[in-house]
């Protein structure tokens, strides 16, 4: 499958992510709203050696709003097409004063469903997130995610073991919300 170059909503499009975007993404995953992400590359030299080294399995983005000012970045990795699965993750509004108003996260997340659902034809997505992030958790419900189980102990995190929320949502539930 050809991968798409742009994925365009209303408020939003999601274009793939670029070398060139190191330093902006770089300054966005150090900042404090970045804490649930993995740990980040040290310099912007490692970040753009990470964006080039990303396998051609995977899908980044950069949610730029309309005006093409770009305010957050969002992924699906994990892809299987053979048991039809992949999982949305590395999602960041580093631009929040930009974003305000706006329903960039909902419509960006939407975006990367209709890519996960609609074009690669993926029967379910899924992921963790930090039990102790429960505004994700919550705004994952939102969108639609439904919560599968608890990992103990999963997540190693400010010198401590923390709980991940196992999340997971199903093409058919997926499409009764669009």
């Amino acid at each position: 499958m050809i991968k798409p170059r742009l994925l365009e909503g209303e408020f939003v499009n999601l274009r793939p992510l670029q070398v060139g975007d190191a330093t902006l993404t770089f300054h966005w995953r150090r900042a404090p709203r970045a804490k649930f992400l993995n740990a980040s590359a040290n310099s912007i030299e490692q970040q753009a050696a990470w964006i080039a080294g990303r396998p051609v399995s995977e899908y980044n983005f950069i949610i730029e709003l309309k005006n093409g000012h770009p305010v957050g970045m969002l992924s699906l990795t994990s892809i299987d097409l053979t048991n039809r699965h992949g999982e949305p993750g590395r999602f960041l509004i580093g631009d929040e004063e930009a974003a305000k108003g706006l329903p960039v996260a909902v419509e960006s997340m939407k975006l990367l469903y209709e890519l996960a659902f609609d074009k690669l034809s993926l029967v379910r997505v899924y992921g963790i997130v930090a039990a102790n992030n429960q505004l994700m958790v919550k705004w994952q419900k939102h969108m639609g995610m439904k919560e599968e189980g608890r990992l103990r102990n999963h997540l190693f995190q400010n010198g401590q073991f923390d709980d991940a929320v196992f999340l997971g949502l199903l093409a058919e539930e997926y499409r009764i919300t669009t």
